[in-house]
């Protein structure tokens, strides 16, 4: 019984240092260098809230550029791959409704970030290759010149790694909203 009050006075200690001290620590930290990424980087429409650009959306709409599948529904709770063997049917028959979705053919086949979920279900990026895909779709669905589409992927294309990693990325909700501003 001598031993119950020290353990909870160090329990209490250990709750406040290491639960409400370094989750306040970071918090701070985090809201002075970088507060915009700490807030959830929300892009704004408006004064309106549109999604953020850190966490992948389901387009579905021919008029927009899609995302990457997602294995968790596009839901930041419940971020995560699928776990399916790369031998499993269920994974091969998502495939191949992704690869029909899209009308690729033996000629013009799907790049395959279009095809593959990332690993945690949520990447807010195509691949430069994946967004010139569908260029032409997107094109036909605005009425848009195709070449027109081509330019504004090329323009909100970044390559995030620099030397380390030069392939060039696009973010589909900013792409999408770079989409709705040139039909204005």
């Amino acid at each position: 019984m001598n031993y119950l009050l020290p353990s909870l006075r160090l329990w209490l200690v250990t709750i406040l240092v290491c639960v409400i001290g370094y989750a306040g620590l970071m918090l701070a930290f985090a809201q002075t260098v970088a507060p915009y990424q700490a807030n959830g980087s929300i892009l704004e429409v408006d004064g309106q809230a549109v999604g953020s650009e850190l966490i992948a959306q389901d387009f579905s709409s021919p008029r927009y550029f899609w995302p990457r599948p997602s294995a968790a529904d596009y839901d930041g709770m419940a971020a995560a791959g699928s776990n399916l063997s790369p031998t499993s049917a269920d994974l091969a028959a998502r495939a191949a409704e992704t690869v029909a979705r899209y009308g690729a053919t033996a000629g013009n086949p799907v790049p395959a970030d279009l095809v593959a979920a990332s690993g945690g279900g949520l990447d807010p990026h195509i691949s430069l290759d994946g967004a010139l895909y569908q260029a032409n779709r997107v094109a036909a669905a605005r009425g848009l010149d195709p070449a027109r589409v081509r330019d504004l992927i090329e323009q909100e294309a970044a390559a995030p790694g620099a030397i380390f990693a030069p392939e060039r990325i696009v973010n589909v909700l900013q792409l999408n909203l770079a989409l709705d501003r040139l039909e204005e």
